[in-house]
């Protein structure tokens, strides 16, 4: 996130840290990235983390985030290389509840995310494909969640009712409510689609593999070592065409993916991103710079499936 939260001081970060990771931590410092969690640098005793709090609801329960990380790390013991998987506390856990959140750290790497277009070059894309290659054909480590949809048949009406009246939760609510009332009848539709192919799926659960879930260029680092994937949160069985969004334009013969589950997983982003937005704004909130990219994601959403 852009914004530093104001629910949580720098200072509780540096203690959590220093309680289960780094007792030598010297200086803490906030970092305005990505966009979902919130994210600082810790520093001390020669060892740099890069730590991260995840907000658990309502993406995730507690128990299910842990599994995630838990299951990254495994994946990583078992020699996936790609994966920059979460530092296990002193207590063997992966994540520490701190109140606010769930805080986890991972080792800090050297090296920087592709942009949008270096992210499409061939020699690039050439090694996201075989890193999640490399991924989907690693065994499960025990305990890793399968994909389920994230919205159900009531989600269309359920949003039309909630939208029926202004809402006054800040001063971008009215935007986001008339956006989301105005594409009822699109989000039905869509919706509908989505729960058959998802019903398609889940009739080929034992087809299924890991998958990262976001493997995007902001979840890629190029090091001096090759690419690794980061921010494992998502962790899940599925197919494996869950984590080819980003690729297909670019990769040409590369991938042979299901037609019906790239659509799945397109409406699957879709409809969570639309669920998330909705949360947001119908929620207090001031304005800020996280609020006002998150109405540019909500629009850029309910235009998607006018293509």
């Amino acid at each position: 996130m852009q914004s530093e939260p104001s629910f949580i001081s720098d200072e509780t970060i540096a203690h959590g840290v220093a309680a289960h990771w780094l007792p030598e931590v010297a200086d803490i410092s906030y970092l305005p990235w990505g966009f979902g969690a919130h994210h600082w640098r810790a520093t001390g005793g020669g060892t740099t983390l890069f730590v991260t709090l995840d907000q658990v609801e309502p993406r995730h329960s507690a128990a299910s985030l842990e599994a995630a990380y838990a299951g990254a790390a495994a994946l990583a013991a078992a020699g996936l290389g790609v994966a920059c998987a979460p530092l296990p506390a002193r207590s063997g856990r992966f994540t520490v509840d701190v109140g606010a959140g769930a805080l986890s750290v991972t080792p800090w790497l050297d090296g920087r995310s592709p942009t949008e277009a270096e992210s499409r070059e061939p020699r690039h894309v050439r090694e996201v494909v075989s890193a999640l290659a490399a991924l989907h054909r690693t065994s499960p480590p025990d305990g890793l969640r399968f994909w389920a949809p994230q919205v159900g048949p009531e989600f269309a009406d359920e949003l039309r009712e909630h939208t029926a009246e202004p809402w006054t939760s800040g001063p971008l609510a009215e935007q986001a409510r008339t956006a989301l009332a105005a594409h009822g009848d699109a989000i039905e539709s869509w919706t509908s689609r989505y729960l058959e192919l998802a019903d398609t799926a889940l009739h080929r659960r034992d087809e299924w593999v890991p998958t990262h879930g976001e493997p995007h260029n902001d979840n890629q680092v190029m090091t001096a070592h090759g690419l690794r994937l980061v921010d494992w949160e998502s962790l899940a069985l599925a197919p494996p065409e869950r984590d080819y969004a980003d690729l297909l334009a670019a990769a040409g013969g590369l991938l042979r993916p299901d037609p019906a589950m790239v659509e799945l997983f397109a409406l699957d982003w879709r409809l969570s991103e639309i669920a998330e937005y909705a949360r947001w704004f119908a929620a207090p909130h001031t304005g800020t710079d996280d609020d006002r990219t998150a109405l540019e994601g909500l629009y850029e959403e309910l235009a998607g499936g006018a293509e």
